[in-house]
């Protein structure tokens, strides 16, 4: 164990930078892609450059877009979108990596209890009705209803999962199977009721997923949540490693086992709210990102979590990439994709998993 141990420690600096190498590589790719495709050589100049590069036409722009132009598209539109990619990712990454530790389940994602039902029938809520739901809002309503619904969810299914005793994996697996249907029943009724196609299209956007909406002044908070989430679960590693033994091992060992699960519960549920009112429903990222992550560098927590974390930036990021140009010049919701590899990933993961037998345990 211990050497075992020993070597993913070694190993984790080479993956970090690897990873950091690639996320460069995708963010790159990111800004240059798309309807209007700009050289890499001329993104990086305008990136080093800050915002104010390549203002005017300049020489050699020839017919195309003046290098103006360039600038406006690269930090407008296409780098709020990259930078809330890599947040939304690696959020869900860990969220998903911490989730799998407290119910013992790798089949665990932070979709799995609710959180993406809660979201989008919050959204819902507000795109069928109006604003005026949430009037005091203005244009903040859509994502502060989302918010409210995903952390709503997260919260009845922590509640569901305490009531009549400690909180176990079947019951809080189940609760989040119950909250989901209801959430959704409640969301298809307010989608028969939507009285225009155009609040069906935004609806059906939503509730895939996408970051076509990512705005500079948008990604302050979800990027707080990540770095104080991940700081403080890298911090709880080793009670976290020590679920791994599980509950009577870990209770032998002097972890409270139930208090615990509880906080973090809590914390992880706040982390996947704010990133969920960010971008929506976006599926699987959770589930998959983790898995390669323990393959790559074992199950010690203090290696897992940085490396799933910039592992789910640098897949979200593609994913992103791949949903905007696959079909251009028309956007897939960025959660078709995800969706698209994570399905048949987690069919591979329920069949060769013996955890979802007995899952009401």
């Amino acid at each position: 164990m211990r050497r075992r141990l020993a070597r993913a420690l070694t190993r984790t600096p080479v993956v970090l930078a690897v990873l950091a190498a690639a996320l460069v590589v995708s963010a790159v790719a990111g800004l240059a892609l798309g309807p209007v495709r700009i050289p890499p050589g001329q993104v990086l100049d305008i990136v080093l450059g800050g915002p104010g590069a390549g203002q005017g036409p300049g020489p050699g722009a020839g017919p195309g877009p003046g290098r103006g132009a360039y600038a406006a598209i690269v930090w407008d539109v296409r780098m709020p979108r990259v930078l809330l990619g890599a947040v939304v990712g690696a959020g869900l990454a860990v969220s998903g990596t911490v989730l799998q530790a407290l119910v013992r389940n790798p089949l665990a994602d932070p979709f799995l209890l609710g959180a993406s039902s809660g979201a989008s029938a919050g959204a819902v809520l507000v795109i069928v009705f109006g604003a005026g739901v949430l009037g005091f809002a203005g244009g903040a309503a859509l994502p502060l209803a989302a918010f409210a619904g995903s952390t709503g969810a997260l919260v009845a299914v922590h509640a569901m999962a305490r009531r009549g005793g400690a909180m176990t994996t079947g019951r809080l697996i189940l609760a989040g199977v119950a909250v989901q249907y209801v959430l959704s029943a409640l969301t298809s009724l307010v989608l028969v009721l939507a009285a225009h196609p155009d609040q069906m299209r935004s609806v059906l956007f939503w509730t895939l997923g996408g970051l076509g909406g990512a705005r500079w002044e948008e990604l302050a908070l979800p990027a707080a949540a990540l770095l104080v989430g991940t700081g403080l679960l890298i911090a709880l590693a080793r009670p976290l490693d020590l679920l791994l033994a599980g509950e009577e091992g870990a209770h032998t060992l002097g972890l409270d086992t139930g208090r615990f699960r509880a906080a973090v519960f809590v914390l992880a549920s706040l982390v996947i709210g704010v990133l969920v009112a960010s971008s929506g429903a976006i599926g699987f990222v959770g589930l998959m990102v983790p898995h390669a992550a323990r393959m790559v560098v074992g199950a010690g927590h203090r290696s897992l979590l940085p490396v799933a974390a910039l592992g789910g930036a640098v897949f979200l990021t593609l994913a992103d990439l791949a949903a905007r140009t696959a079909a251009a010049p028309e956007e897939i919701p960025v959660g078709v994709v995800t969706a698209l590899v994570g399905g048949p990933f987690f069919l591979w993961m329920l069949r060769r998993s013996t955890r979802t037998e007995g899952i009401a345990g």
